[in-house]
Order: structure tokens, then C-alpha cells, then sequence
């Protein structure tokens, strides 16, 4: 009896933990992650525009195959920080992919302009577009050198 108290009570407290803790973001695909399978054209570069010496500029990032379309953003950068994301290219087959995305990239946007990174989370039940807009977003500002 003792035994199944301590066990229930150690795998409760396990399961506590784990849900308290949010996961990393890592740049690149991992096996299993949304973007399996999914990968950037790899023979377009992001185009840049910049302002010589000061750090502003806008910046386009890689296009990102994910399964439901494609996902690209360009981005400005104002005194070496992330100032303005714009979607070039979202996931439109058809009107659910839409509606995903109409839901998830505004709030992928604004989260990326709180943090001025690309170290965001990504939105529930959009995670391959999610994943497809961080890669993109990850790769203008590895362009921009932000």
C-alpha cells in the first residue's frame, strides 16, 4: 500500500513538472517536429535591402514548404531590431488552410515583434504553419545579421 502511494505521488509530481516547463525552440528541423519532410527551396536566397552601416533594412526570408503550403515573411529592421514582419506567402488550398492561417499569423507576428526574435511559440492547432512562418522569420534575420 505504501509502495502505490509513493508511486502515485512521484509520477503526479513528474507529470506536474513536465507540464510547467515550455519547450526550447531550435532554429533547424528535428525528427519528429512539424517540419519533418519540410524544407526550405534551397536554392532561393533571402533579397535585402539595407541602409550601409546602420542595421536597417528589410529582409526576405527563405519560403518554407510545410504540408499545407508554403510560408515566407519579409521583414524590417529599424537600430539593429525587428520593427515590422510581413507575410508574403501563407498556406491557401483552400478555406481551412485559410482560416488557419488568418488565425495564426497575426499572433505569430506579434509575439515575433514583442520578442524581436524568432524564438516564439508556436500558435495551437497551426503548427505546421507555425513552424513554416519561424523558419522564414529565422532566416531574414539571420540575413540581417540581427
Amino acid at each position: 500500500m505504501r509502495r502505490a502511494v509513493l508511486t502515485t505521488a512521484s509520477t503526479s509530481a513528474l507529470v506536474v513538472l513536465l507540464l510547467t516547463l515550455k519547450p526550447h525552440h531550435s532554429p533547424g528541423p528535428t525528427a519528429g517536429s512539424p517540419q519533418t519532410g519540410a524544407a526550405a527551396s534551397p536554392t532561393t536566397t533571402g533579397s535585402t535591402h539595407r541602409d550601409a552601416g546602420h542595421g536597417n533594412g528589410t529582409y526576405t526570408g527563405d519560403p518554407v514548404t510545410t504540408k499545407y503550403g508554403t510560408v515566407q515573411v519579409a521583414i524590417s529592421v529599424k537600430a539593429g531590431q525587428l520593427s515590422a514582419v510581413k507575410v508574403l506567402k501563407s498556406p491557401s488550398g483552400n478555406g481551412h488552410d485559410r482560416e488557419i492561417a488568418a488565425y495564426a499569423l497575426p499572433r505569430l507576428t506579434q509575439e515575433a515583434l514583442n520578442v524581436h526574435s524568432a524564438r516564439i511559440d508556436a500558435v495551437s492547432g497551426a503548427s505546421y504553419t507555425s513552424a513554416g512562418y519561424i523558419r522564414s522569420l529565422q532566416s531574414a534575420l539571420d540575413e540581417a545579421g540581427v
